[in-house]
């Protein structure tokens, strides 16, 4: 198989897999819509859940809490995209049927600070254009905005429909309490980033990724969205980071 990036290499072992995919900032569960399918396809079982990021009374603790009641009844793998890769952590310390983390152009957390912190600038030099709402909230401007932070790579239909669909961030109950866990989970841990992600950068990870994890990302093309603007890359990353 191959696309505009040249062979798409598949696992040689292909592991049935109930993935459960967890939305980032802004986001919800819809963003999912172009990899399910590919994931489908390729025998595994979805469960997108949505996050309440818009709740600024909300905790990593209380958010992972919510998570954990949503995750399925069997063994899975947890999928956190961009902040949601704080969150994915706590859930095997909730539910014991999580056989591993996945980050996807993760937010990396760190365990004795912010995830900013001794990292290079998580996103490229002026990427948040954000605007604030009285009580916090964060939301995008335009979709111009949006597109250069997240969807570079998109085809213009995804933009307009992505951006659409945006919702606010409030990260009030997020970074005025320490992160907490002082332990990584005792499963697996992988992480994949995109090579042209401008929100969370490829070097950003390159470079927290070791010392915090001891693990390299599995990269890929793409910008902060390839399950949408390369959903088939991001198919088979998943694959080959669970097998």
């Amino acid at each position: 198989m191959e696309d505009e990036h040249g062979p798409i290499q598949t696992p040689t072992v292909n592991l049935v897999t109930h993935f459960v995919l967890v939305h980032g900032g802004w986001h919800g569960s819809w963003c999912w819509e172009r990899l399910v399918p590919e994931l489908t396809s390729r025998g595994h079982r979805t469960t997108a859940v949505d996050v309440a990021w818009d709740d600024g009374d909300l905790g990593f603790t209380d958010h992972a809490e919510a998570l954990a009641a949503e995750c399925p009844d069997e063994e899975f793998v947890v999928v956190g995209h961009s902040l949601a890769a704080c969150l994915v952590p706590l859930v095997p310390f909730l539910r014991p049927e999580a056989r591993a983390v996945v980050m996807l152009c993760g937010v990396v957390p760190n365990l004795h600070g912010l995830p900013w912190d001794d990292a290079p600038e998580i996103g490229r030099p002026g990427i948040y254009t954000t605007f604030e709402e009285p009580d916090g909230s964060t939301r995008w401007p335009s979709r111009e905005a949006a597109e250069a932070a997240f969807y570079a790579e998109c085809s213009s239909a995804d933009v307009a429909w992505a951006f659409s669909m945006l919702t606010s961030l409030n990260t009030r109950s997020l970074w005025d309490r320490p992160y907490p866990l002082r332990e990584w989970p005792e499963v697996p841990v992988a992480a994949i980033a995109a090579e042209n992600d401008a929100a969370v950068t490829l070097a950003f990870q390159q470079q927290v990724l070791p010392p915090r994890l001891g693990i390299t990302p599995l990269v890929v093309p793409g910008d902060h969205s390839p399950f949408l603007s390369h959903p088939v890359r991001t198919a088979v990353a998943l694959e080959a980071a669970t097998s």
